[in-house]
């Protein structure tokens, strides 16, 4: 999995930035790790967007052993914004205890084949906050 670390000017415009990575042949890992400038904060509220529909949620199926791994994904039913964040903030669904981030990464991977996750796919528009001073 590449990791990608955009400077500020580059998160500023962050789309032309994915296209500019997709260039260089990003898109053949499948899946990227976006790590933020320090200056980044997540979104304050989603309340104004509960309503945004996810068109084609997808949940990831993997199975296999001794490090032989098949995935495939299942199209689910469509959902809006706050079904999904009822849904993540649920028992099954909610992010474990963890001692860092790395720990945080070590989980999700060791239980990737126990709990299938689901992800908002193919959504128009973003989730992000529209403006903050620092991408200003």
């Amino acid at each position: 999995m590449e990791v990608f670390r955009p400077s500020m000017e580059e998160f500023r415009e962050f789309y032309e930035y994915l296209a500019y990575r997709e260039s260089k042949g990003a898109q053949g890992a499948g899946l990227a790790k976006v790590i933020p400038h320090k200056e980044w904060k997540p979104r304050q509220c989603y309340d104004d967007i509960d309503n945004l529909l996810i068109p084609a949620p997808i949940q990831q199926m993997v199975t296999g052993q001794s490090g032989l791994f098949t995935q495939y994904n299942i199209q689910k039913k469509v959902m809006t914004v706050k079904e999904f964040r009822q849904m993540a903030d649920s028992g099954k669904y909610c992010t474990p205890r963890y001692l860092d981030y790395k720990d945080l990464e070590h989980t999700y991977w060791k239980n990737l084949t126990f709990v299938a996750p689901i992800y908002g796919a193919d959504i128009n528009g973003s989730i992000c906050d529209e403006v903050h001073s620092y991408l200003q």
